[in-house]
Parts: C-alpha cells; sequence; structure tokens
C-alpha cells in the first residue's frame, strides 16, 4: 500500500484559509482513490472530499464551495485548499488512499491512512 504523510495543519482565525498536503509514496498514484476524512473530538471520522483516480471530485454538502480537493500525480501529492475556515471545520484531517476508480465516502473502504495534521480554528 502507500506510504501516507500529512502536513499544512495548524490554529487560523475564522475567515482565513489552510492548504492541507498528504505526500504519498509506494506506488502509482494514478491507479489509487483518495480522500480526505476529518475527525472532532468525541466525533466519528467523516468524508470531507475525496477523489476519483481519474481525478473527478466529491464533496459533502458543508464544505462546497470553500474546500477544493486536488492531486499532482507527478509528485504523488494530494492537497486540501480550505478557505473561509468556520469553528466547525476544527478536527484532525486524514488522508486515506485505496486502489481503485470510484472514490467512496465510507472510511471503511479505504486501507491507507496517514497520521493526521490538527486543524484548529477559532471563533
Amino acid at each position: 500500500g502507500l506510504h501516507l504523510v500529512e502536513s499544512g495543519g495548524g490554529v487560523i482565525q475564522t475567515g482565513g484559509s489552510l492548504r492541507l498536503s498528504c505526500a504519498a509514496s509506494g506506488y502509482e498514484l494514478r491507479a489509487y482513490y483518495m480522500g480526505w476524512f476529518r475527525q472532532g473530538t468525541g466525533k466519528e471520522r467523516e468524508a470531507v472530499a475525496t477523489l476519483n483516480s481519474d481525478g473527478r471530485p466529491k464533496y459533502i454538502d458543508s464544505v462546497k464551495g470553500r474546500f477544493t480537493i486536488s492531486k499532482d500525480a507527478e509528485s504523488g501529492t494530494l492537497y486540501l485548499q480550505m478557505n473561509d475556515l468556520r469553528p466547525e471545520d476544527t478536527a484532525m484531517y486524514y488522508c486515506a488512499a485505496e486502489p481503485g476508480l470510484y472514490a467512496s465516502m465510507r472510511a471503511a473502504d479505504y486501507t491507507d491512512w496517514g497520521r493526521g495534521t490538527r486543524v484548529t480554528v477559532s471563533p
């Protein structure tokens, strides 16, 4: 599987922006679908945005228009550009990957996971 390492988290004020990165190594990234998930304190892990192996994205409703998922296959990096951040976006953010074409929004469908990067949005 892939070895995934997230970076880019931090503390930001409401309305600010962050870009998360996920460096992937191990296999050909083009053969994987990938996703960003988040888990707030005391909450279930939820999908935020996913990317089919052909590059088509999906988003949960609460981040549409604010977050953008993208992939640089050459460098093996997955990104999540987050704009207009809100306190409810505070969570640990995880990168995940799975061989296949059509990205799942279910955490259970992913095998490879990073260790996460924390995002804290202050009011």
